[in-house]
């Protein structure tokens, strides 16, 4: 309820024929008090009245907003009587028909609640105020029409019907005064965009008021960085149209004269600086065309230039010289006079589980240091890098206690660094796959990282177990370890089924540290120590066990056992990008070797070199070059003719998804198998079917691969989306293994006519599982016509036992039906490939997808247009 009025000393009525109240009194009141009522009047008993009077105290009772009606009686005989009716109580306010705002957005703006007193003023305000919210949302035809339903006990509900409308788009946006740009330029400028097909799925072609000043500044910085300096906007209005859907957008603009730079100039009052050298590096010269993006960089540029010998507070002004008739824009940089500054206090602020240690260990400065903007942005970098706080930190600068002194302000806000995922998907390489794993970034807020995974699929099996110390002893010398077991199925293609060839289990752990050798360079050196278990699939063997190079092949028969690798290695790194988890400027650097051969069963020196540069080309554009290449080199003796000195399983491979525009193990040596058949004329040929042709790929023991990719920006809601598209080409190859020996030669024949050569089957000797040659009793033999026998002559029941009568019995064979076998792909030339890709950080975990055209290729590489992948990480 609204306090009383202070009413002050009683009126006096100067007419002296004026009545007197004899008596006052209030009726219609139940909520108020009588003397309540009163003292909102100016009205008290004994006192002369008129009608002047009487007509304030009515105006007055009703400005209280606290009744409905008020009204007057006993005028003629003094005995007055207020009658008033209150204004009821609010029970509930209730919003129907918004489904774009929801409740708890409007409740909070309007005025009306309940158990307050109702007025239709107020009402009335809130109505205004319900399409303001709408008008901001961009809902010019919203409509809002209120109800009251009455209850008892002078009690109402108020109803807000709402009808919310279409959301108002820009229909057309006139640009008037232009010459030199064409409307659909200056367009391309603006954030608002016209409500068309093409702008569809676009937000922003609705009206927004706050969006109108940011197009005209957007158009002016577009001017400006083109020379035109004297540009303005004179006007910009929004006519919504008469059906009250959309809205007309009108600029008028003035262009003005195009300016170039006339003299520039550096005049700084720091004694560092020396102003004529510092101006012959400025990316601005005379004669070029003005452009304010260039004088605001260079501003930034001084500024950090200050910085980087200790003054950071250094303040850099542009003064200009506008010369009208010649055209030309003269600018003297003026750098104010600033004390050397140094850090007075780092503060570490915003951290409840990471210690402050791992925070500062990362700042490249210390309290009572010289002030350095390089080293402040490098701290920033290496902490964004540890990817344990919220993306676009920054390192703030205060002044200290004196002029000479800065405070660091790091304020920290942390996320979630422990990660348990649980995950089922699908993948063109490894079909389904289940993943669960359990990661802690920070483990115990020491920067530690303690990781387990387990994953599964039809042609993989592995768990993976790992822990890394990033400071040892507080000490910058990073360990870890790892201990794993996989589980892996190679396959080849029989057209587009996909069948197992040789199967490795590798159990096995590995050692690592690394130590900084400078801000930029480190060393990481590593031992590792496996068991690897190679096998055949069952279809590739003898009866006796022995390996079947009819259908395996030689290549892989000789892979085959049990074998100890023990290596150790090292890594030589150069790291400046400004962020290991998502680069978007430096460059990357590491020449990699690995020694096997200290102790266990293999030998050989693995080298890899590997080159990434990022640069950001502004706008959200993300260049990024990679350069990688690698090579082994057996340190084992001399093998068989045929027979490669590095396994199969150690060579490296090439193709999807290192490789998009090539299948899986897709680009290099490898060995194609392709049956004869015979046509309709009765002529031998060789089958086109992919599904009837076995490819097997081998691996090489070097390669190159080189990437350049662009990352193309998405509105914001993409971005959180987890959205990244880019476009790419890629190129590469892999190559340098040891011909592999026929896996057989099958006789031929020759046609006396036509001279048409014809492959013939291939007929092998038969052995018992103990090795025996098989032999056929003849079909003549009465005791046991057409049996298998180990017998030369006679016939024994079991395999190697006692023969028994007088038989001869030819040899048995097999006959292998013919096939062309060729070794192909072991080439350096260059394959290239062009495509599109995305990385969606989707729900059922990370997914990349990619559609990629292979233009160059070497006879046997097999292509893939379209790849993607589910569930996991490659």
């Amino acid at each position: 309820m609204p306090p009383a009025p202070s009413i002050g000393p009683a009126v006096v009525v100067s007419d002296p024929n004026a009545k007197k109240i004899l008596t006052l009194r209030v009726e219609g009141s139940q909520r108020i008090e009588p003397e309540t009522v009163l003292s909102y009047t100016k009205l008290r008993v004994g006192i002369p009245y008129n009608n002047e009077l009487l007509d304030q105290a009515i105006k007055d009772l009703l400005a209280s907003d606290l009744f409905a009606d008020v009204s007057i009686s006993g005028v003629e005989s003094g005995n007055i009587v207020l009658r008033v009716r209150e204004n009821p109580i609010i029970n509930r306010v209730i919003l129907e028909g918004n489904k774009r705002l929801k409740d708890d957005k409007i409740t909070k703006e309007i005025k009306l609640k309940p158990r307050q007193i109702f007025t239709r003023t107020a009402v009335r305000q809130d109505v205004a105020r319900i399409v303001e919210l709408y008008r901001r949302q961009g809902r010019f035809a919203a409509a809002i029409e209120p109800k009251m339903v009455t209850l008892d006990q002078n009690r109402v509900d108020v109803i807000f019907e709402i009808n919310e409308g279409p959301k108002s788009k820009v229909r057309q946006i006139n640009i008037l005064g232009n010459e030199v740009f064409s409307d659909k330029t200056l367009r391309g400028q603006m954030a608002t965009k016209e409500a068309r097909l093409t702008t569809l799925l676009s937000s922003n072609t609705s009206y927004d008021q706050d969006r109108l000043a940011y197009d005209q500044q957007k158009m002016r910085q577009f001017y400006l960085t083109n020379g035109y300096a004297d540009f303005r906007v004179t006007s910009a209005v929004a006519e919504l149209t008469p059906d009250k859907k959309d809205f007309i957008i009108t600029y008028v603009v003035e262009e003005g004269k195009r300016y170039k730079f006339g003299d520039v100039t550096v005049d700084s009052d720091i004694r560092d600086f020396d102003n004529k050298k510092v101006a012959a590096g400025l990316t601005i010269k005379k004669g070029d065309w003005y452009d304010a993006k260039k004088v605001e960089d260079t501003v930034d540029s001084l500024n950090q230039s200050a910085g980087l010998v200790g003054y950071a507070f250094a303040d850099t002004n542009p003064e200009f010289t506008r010369d009208k008739e010649a055209l030309t824009m003269g600018i003297n940089f003026h750098i104010a006079e600033a004390k050397r500054t140094y850090v007075e206090r780092i503060n570490v602020t915003g951290n409840t589980q990471t210690q402050d240690k791992v925070i500062r260990r990362e700042i490249r400065l210390a309290e009572g240091d010289a002030f350095n903007s390089f080293q402040v942005k490098r701290s920033q970098d290496r902490i964004n890098s540890l990817g344990f706080f919220q993306d676009k930190f920054e390192i703030k600068q205060s002044q200290g206690s004196a002029p000479d002194r800065v405070v660091l302000d790091a304020n920290v806000e942390e996320k979630s660094t422990g990660e348990l995922s649980l995950s089922a998907g699908y993948s063109s390489l490894e079909s389904f796959i289940i993943q669960a794993s359990i990661t802690q970034r920070n483990f115990r807020g020491k920067g530690q990282e303690l990781r387990a995974s387990v994953n599964y699929s039809y042609y993989s099996k592995s768990i993976d177990l790992g822990f890394t110390e990033p400071y040892l002893f507080n000490k910058n010398i990073a360990i870890g370890g790892d201990i794993f077991r996989r589980d892996y199925n190679a396959f080849n293609f029989a057209g587009d089924t996909r069948q197992t060839t040789y199967t490795q289990v590798s159990t096995g752990f590995q050692l690592r540290a690394g130590i900084p050798l400078t801000e930029y360079w480190s060393l990481a050196a590593r031992y590792g120590l496996t068991y690897d278990e190679v096998g055949l699939a069952s279809t590739y063997f003898n009866a006796d066990g022995t390996c079947n190079v009819l259908t395996a092949g030689s290549y892989l028969c000789s892979a085959l056992g049990n074998r100890w690798t023990s290596s150790v290695g090292y890594s030589l790194i150069f790291d400046s990008t400004n962020s290991r988890l998502r680069p978007t400027a430096g460059q990357k650097f590491s020449v990699s070797q690995d020694f096997a051969g200290l102790g266990g069963d293999v030998r050989y020196i693995r080298t890899r070199v590997d080159g990434t540069k990022y640069k950001n080309l502004g706008s959200g554009f993300i260049v990024s070059a990679h350069v990688e290449g690698g090579y082994i080199f057996s340190l084992e003796g001399k093998k068989p003719a045929g027979v490669d000195p590095i396994r199969i399983t150690d060579r490296f491979y090439l193709g999807e998804p290192d490789f998009p525009g090539f299948d899986i193990r897709g680009i290099g040596p490898r060995v194609k198998r392709t049956p004869y058949t015979t046509d309709a004329a009765g002529n031998q040929t060789l089958v086109t079917d992919r599904n009837s042709i076995v490819d097997d790929a081998l691996g090489g023991t070097k390669y190159y691969n080189a990437r350049l990719e662009m990352q193309i920006p998405l509105g914001s809601g993409a971005r959180e989306l987890g959205l990244r598209p880019s476009i790419y080409v890629q190129a590469g190859a892999l190559w340098g293994v040891t011909r592999p020996l026929p896996s057989a030669t099958f006789p031929t024949t020759i046609d006396p006519v036509t001279g048409r050569v014809t492959v013939l089957p291939l007929n092998s000797p038969g052995f018992a599982a103990n090795g025996q040659q098989l032999y056929v009793v003849p079909s003549t033999d009465a005791g046991a016509p057409n049996a298998t026998t180990t017998c030369k002559v006679g016939y024994s029941t079991v395999a190697g036992g006692t023969c028994v009568g007088s038989s001869i019995n030819t040899l048995y064979t097999t006959p292998t039906s013919p096939f062309l076998e060729e070794f192909l792909g072991d080439s350096p030339k260059p394959r290239l490939s062009i495509g599109t890709g995305v990385n969606w950080n989707s729900p059922f975990g990370p997914l990349r997808i990619d559609i990629a055209y292979a233009l160059l290729k070497v006879k046997g590489d097999d292509t893939k247009l379209v790849t993607f992948n589910v569930g996991t990480q490659f």
